[in-house]
């Protein structure tokens, strides 16, 4: 059985971009030694699922930020791409996951954007969420839960302060029956 999870940092306001599709305003975290536990939850996954503007972000990067895993990129556009661990999808989030554990892929990584992780939200389809909250607000920008977003009770697994300013929710999701 496969396991969702969204681990993202959004800003205070709930934006995890600019309207640009910038996140430059995540530079704020840059400290020396301090990973706030990305690595080990890097390490526990199997395979990313990505919207096609995230993975665009990534592709801005001086070298492609998630190597040795097989990235999904959901997109209705026809891209490519030279690097044989991107698969480009345009399957429904309910077909592509049954394709992506049909892999023997179980652990995968929501990592956005807004519109994907909707999708996912609306078929009760996101096991655990990690919202990295950043302390800063922006005004405006993609918004981590677009509307419509419908609703879901949740349950706080763990919590923690970095001395940032940073605090890192882990969440599961309350479902009846």
């Amino acid at each position: 059985m496969t396991k969702v999870t969204l681990y993202i940092a959004a800003s205070l306001d709930g934006y995890i971009a600019r309207s640009d599709g910038g996140i430059d305003w995540l530079s704020i975290l840059d400290i020396e030694e301090e990973d706030y536990g990305y690595t080990d939850f890097y390490e526990s996954i199997d395979a990313i699922v990505m919207g096609s503007k995230t993975y665009e972000v990534g592709l801005g990067f001086d070298k492609w930020p998630y190597p040795d895993k097989k990235s999904f990129v959901f997109t209705q556009r026809h891209l490519k791409s030279d690097r044989e661990d991107v698969v480009f999808v345009s399957d429904t989030v309910q077909q592509a996951l049954a394709n992506i554990e049909a892999q023997g892929l179980e652990n995968i990584w929501l990592v956005g954007g807004g519109a994907l992780i909707n999708s996912f939200l609306q078929h009760n389809l996101i096991d655990e969420y990690i919202i990295s909250i950043i302390p800063t607000i922006l005004g405006g920008g993609i918004q981590l839960f677009p509307p419509p977003t419908p609703e879901e009770k949740l349950e706080l697994i763990h919590s923690k302060q970095y001395p940032s300013g940073l605090l890192q929710a882990h969440y599961k999701p309350i479902r009846l029956g």
